[in-house]
């Protein structure tokens, strides 16, 4: 333990009577008196039985019981960060164990919910009646309780699905400045997840978010009918640091329960940029070394013990599944700040949203270079795999060769074959938000595009014309669509099929194109 810089000599005359009267009782292990108290945080003399985390009651004014939970353990008194309001506690007050740590309801009773991290609920409906509660802190599953990430997570977006596929039981970041998409890429998964009925509980965690865009987000889930398979887990800008430290804890301890329980959850935190700037406040305010940028040295333990908590479980545990969808907010794309590099090191991968791409109406303004799966193909069904192999390849040629272009009005025909092709793909994978794609309209898109269908098509028709494949797919080919939906790789005769249907479209749009030219 270390030793603190309590000088008895410091304190009032009624505190000193109060620890001198504390010493004489037996039970000084489990009672203790507030010496110090300020910005959120309590120093308590005595308490020697308390444990990392444990729950304490303080006697506050007016008969009030406030809560708190201890968090230095120095070796005469100890740093407690309180859960509610500190002006109801003075110097003085009598403090007392609990025997209980933090712990949070977790089960069915919180689908369909707005809770804060102590399971209370925000939305103004009754009481949650949770039968099964859960330490908030956990220990991660170990290796041998897991198995390796090999079903796909579908997003519904195509630029994702495609190149960097996210798998059950995976950490994939999505990182980027303020403003590009991120909550809408995280927004979009949860919304696919309740279209494609896969039965994945959504868990959204809102740190220190705005409660106005809370409170937006959950009616667009309403009425978007994803609602009755989410949970919200909210803090806002005003309420203390300790309950933003607490919240993806107590998120990722709510999707545990259906990870455990032989189902699949998908937990999103948004975002633990304000979760470290949390815990640094904390921290300093209890007087921690500060290390780099004035965040203390375990910062990194603090997400990482968060995120290994996301897994594939083995068949012999059930095989259920945790997946998780951090956010980090960068400052003028510096994606090799502190906390940034931190957070890439701990998961799987990351999707990285860039500025000038969104600015250029590129949305979801993924960057082909600096995004990455780490799990990769495992994690994409048969299909998508078959025809998103090379697409990484062709969108990166592209974007640098393009660079290039615009200094050079001479090209030769191949650069100008992958600068018009490059040009297409990148308008295929424009997506408006809560429009995530089944996986047969990815395969139908990116299977005519890879077969150079839409090399005829004018640009600007590309949408449209991708659009008009799809209709007539779904007019004409019924049973196709219900094969590629299984995800499994389609015959040669499916695609001949696919194929000549989009032919039929470009043809149409190429025409369509040329009398244009000729009225103009």
């Amino acid at each position: 333990m270390a030793k603190t810089d309590l000088s008895i000599t410091e304190l009032s005359a009624d505190i000193r009577a109060a620890i001198a009267e504390l010493k004489q009782r037996p039970e000084i292990e489990s009672v203790g008196v507030v010496t110090r108290i300020g910005d959120g945080i309590a120093w308590i003399y005595g308490l020697s039985a308390a444990g990392y985390n444990e729950m304490l009651e303080i006697e506050g004014l007016g008969g009030r019981k406030i809560t708190a939970f201890a968090f230095n353990l120095g070796e005469d008194e100890i740093g407690a960060v309180l859960l509610g309001e500190d002006i109801y506690v003075k110097a003085g007050a009598k403090v007392r164990l609990s025997g209980q740590v933090l712990e949070v309801p977790v089960g069915p009773e919180l689908v369909g919910r707005v809770v804060d991290p102590l399971g209370k609920p925000l939305d103004g409906g009754p009481a949650i009646k949770a039968k099964q509660r859960s330490r908030v802190e956990r220990p991660a599953p170990g290796v041998l309780d897991r198995k390796g990430v090999h079903e796909p997570l579908m997003t519904g977006i195509m630029a994702i699905d495609a190149t960097v596929p996210i798998g059950r039981g995976q950490r994939e970041l999505i990182i980027g400045d303020r403003q590009t998409g991120k909550t809408a890429i995280a927004v979009d998964t949860m919304v696919n997840q309740s279209r494609q009925k896969t039965g994945v509980i959504n868990v959204y965690v809102a740190i220190g978010q705005k409660l106005s865009k809370i409170a937006a987000l959950q009616a667009r889930l309403k009425r978007e009918g994803v609602m009755d398979q989410t949970i919200i887990v909210a803090t806002g800008p005003s309420d203390p640091a300790a309950l933003l430290y607490l919240a993806p804890y107590a998120g990722a301890a709510i999707g545990e329960y259906f990870r455990d329980n032989k189902q699949h959850a998908l937990i999103i935190y948004d975002d633990l940029t304000k979760h470290a700037q949390a815990y640094r406040q904390m921290s300093l305010l209890l007087r921690r070394p500060p290390g780099r940028e004035a965040y203390p040295g375990d910062v990194f333990y603090i997400h990482s013990r968060l995120l290994e908590r996301a897994a594939k479980l083995s068949d012999k545990l059930g095989a259920g599944s945790l997946t998780a969808l951090p956010i980090i907010e960068t400052q003028a794309g510096d994606i090799s700040a502190y906390i940034p590099t931190n957070v890439i090191s701990i998961t799987d991968g990351q999707i990285f949203l860039e500025t000038n791409l969104f600015y250029q109406g590129i949305r979801p303004a993924i960057s082909v270079g600096l995004s990455v799966s780490r799990v990769g193909g495992n994690a994409q069904s048969k299909s998508i795999k078959s025809v998103g192999g090379g697409l990484k390849l062709d969108l990166a040629q592209f974007r640098e060769l393009a660079a290039f272009s615009q200094f050079s009005t001479d090209l030769d025909p191949e650069t100008r074959q992958i600068i018009e092709r490059g040009q297409r793909l990148t308008e295929l994978l424009k997506q408006p938000q809560y429009s995530p794609y089944a996986i047969w309209e990815m395969y139908a898109s990116l299977f005519a595009a890879g077969q150079g269908v839409f090399d005829i098509v004018p640009i600007e028709k590309v949408k449209a014309a991708e659009e008009a494949l799809h209709r007539e797919l779904k007019a004409k080919q019924p049973k196709l669509i219900e094969t590629l939906n299984t995800g499994d790789k389609p015959t040669d005769a499916q695609n001949e099929a696919i194929l000549k249907i989009a032919k039929a479209v470009a043809e149409t749009y190429k025409e369509t194109a040329k009398k244009v030219d000729k009225e103009q």
